[in-house]
Parts: C-alpha cells; structure tokens; sequence
C-alpha cells in the first residue's frame, strides 16, 4: 500500500513538471525559512531559531515568487514544503507540499482554465462547474452572502462556540451547507471584497477563486494585487485585525514590498494542495492516508 501510493506521488510530480514544461513555465526554488512571517490573522507560522535570530517557516513560496516576478522572471512555479501551525485534522498537517505557480499576463479567469487543464490531466473529473461565491449562497441555502446580517447567518449556522465574526460564519456555512450541495468539481469565484487576501478587488468583489472537488477545498488563486500602497494598507489592516483578536502583530515584509515597488506584472496566481490532490487521486478520505509520514510518525 506504501509502495503504490509513493509510486503515484512521483507519477502525479513527473506529470505536473511536463504540463509546466510544454507551456514554458519555469520551475523555481525559493527558500523556506525568512525573517518575516504573515500578517494573516489565521496563519500561524511555525518558526526556528539560528544563531540567535528567529526565522520563520513559509506558510506559503507566495512573497519569495513574487519578488522573482518583479525580477522579471517570466511565468514561475513551485513544488514546495509549506508549513502552517493550526489544528490537526483530516484534511491538515503541519507540514505539507504545495503547488504554487503564477502566469504573466493571466486574469484569474484564465488561469481557472488552466488549473482546469491540469487536474484534468492527473485525475478523473468529467465536468467542472462554475459559479459565483454569492450565487453559490443563494442557490443552496437562499441568503445573499454580501448583504445578510450576523444574526441571520446565526440562525443559519446553528450552534457556534468561540468568538466568531461574520467571515467565520460564512466559512462554515460555506463548508457544512453550500458545498455539499454543489457539484463533484466546482469553482467558486468573486469572493466578497474583505475575503479578498492578496487579489485584485473589482466592482466590490475579489477576483478570487477556489476550486474545490469532492468537497475538498483543493486550489486558491486570484488576480493579483499590483499597487504595494494598497498591498502595505492591507498588511496594517491585517496586524489590526490581530490586535483585536489578541495576536501579537508581525513585523511587515520590506523586502516584498520594496519588489513590489519596482513592479509587479498583471499576473495571476494559485497554490494547490498537492497532498489533497493526492489524496483525491488515490480515493482516500483522510490526508495522513496518503504522507509517508504524518506528524505523528515524523
């Protein structure tokens, strides 16, 4: 069982370096420890000490790719380890590969066709659909996500411990309502505008979009945010939000944004979890099914 599923790991990694060969894109390797960490209120790095100066563990190659493309280095993407400190579940492990890659002069339309192609080309999927984030919620559970009230997406989501905001909400009704009701493949696009994390906001949409199979949240990407006054602004709304949520704040990557200012190319981008994709591949229910070895064994 071991044998077969390191077998189809490599195959999937052979198939996937082709599918970026016969379109020109360039892999790259970036590194996975950096002196900075996100902003994101929930992304947790994990983070090491060497010799006396804290370095963190990427969640994401996302800042390390992108100063590569404001070096003029062309369409890029990413086989990498990622790591991210948060509950352990079926669908998570604090270490995990990621596929990341960015497409110069791709809208996220465009780059949803290719991600397309490329799940295509590596597991069964006979349909994919297409809806937006808000005509998802009205569909299935007939709310309008960008106009609904706290209290009726309350009423909605049912019992709920902790604090939560209305984003929280969303998610979980996004997890446990909508997306059972949606087809096998589907992505989901236009998120609201304060979901927008690193894309371009439109009409007070994102143009983000996730792909998700079987229920699994598979692939997140976006048209990307080019203007590093706004990329700045949401970094310091971000360490706000941290504020109010009780998180120390974390010192803002001058070294993104200083590529950022020298350029960043209309582009767009999307990490895929590739342990997912595996996962999916090989009929498993569970994502340790499919680790060599899991954190428990590591």
């Amino acid at each position: 069982m071991l044998n077969d599923t390191l077998r189809e790991r490599a195959g999937l990694l052979a198939t996937i370096r082709n599918f970026f060969q016969t379109r020109n894109v360039l892999e790259v390797e970036t590194p996975v420890l950096s002196k900075t960490g996100v902003c994101e209120p929930y992304l947790k790095n994990l983070t090491t000490n060497i010799s006396n100066q804290r370095y963190y563990l990427q969640t994401s190659p996302e800042f390390a790719m992108k100063r590569l493309l404001c070096a003029g280095s062309g369409s890029i993407y990413q086989i990498s380890k990622a790591f991210r400190d948060e509950e352990q579940g079926s669908l998570h492990n604090p270490e995990f590969t990621m596929l990341e890659w960015y497409r110069v002069g791709f809208d996220y339309h465009q780059l949803m066709d290719e991600v397309e192609s490329l799940v295509c080309s590596l597991m069964d999927v006979t349909e994919f659909s297409r809806i937006t984030y808000q005509q998802a919620f009205l569909q299935t559970v007939g709310i309008d996500p960008m106009r609904v009230s706290y209290t009726e997406l309350e009423n909605i989501a049912g019992s709920v411990t902790g604090q939560t905001t209305k984003n929280d909400l969303l998610d979980l009704i996004l997890s446990d309502k909508v997306l059972p009701a949606l087809p096998q493949a589907v992505f989901i696009y236009d998120y609201p505008a304060n979901q927008a994390a690193m894309a371009k906001i439109r009409n007070d949409v994102a143009e983000r979009f996730e792909l998700v199979i079987n229920g699994v949240e598979l692939a997140n990407g976006y048209s990307e945010l080019t203007d590093p006054v706004e990329q700045e602004q949401r970094f310091i709304n971000e360490n706000k939000q941290r504020e109010t949520m009780g998180i120390k704040p974390m010192t803002i990557d001058q070294n993104f944004l200083a590529a950022m200012q020298q350029g960043l190319p209309e582009c767009a981008g999307v990490a895929l979890g590739f342990d997912r994709l595996l996962m999916l591949v090989c009929n498993k229910k569970i994502l340790t099914d499919v680790l060599p070895f899991p954190i428990e064994n590591a």
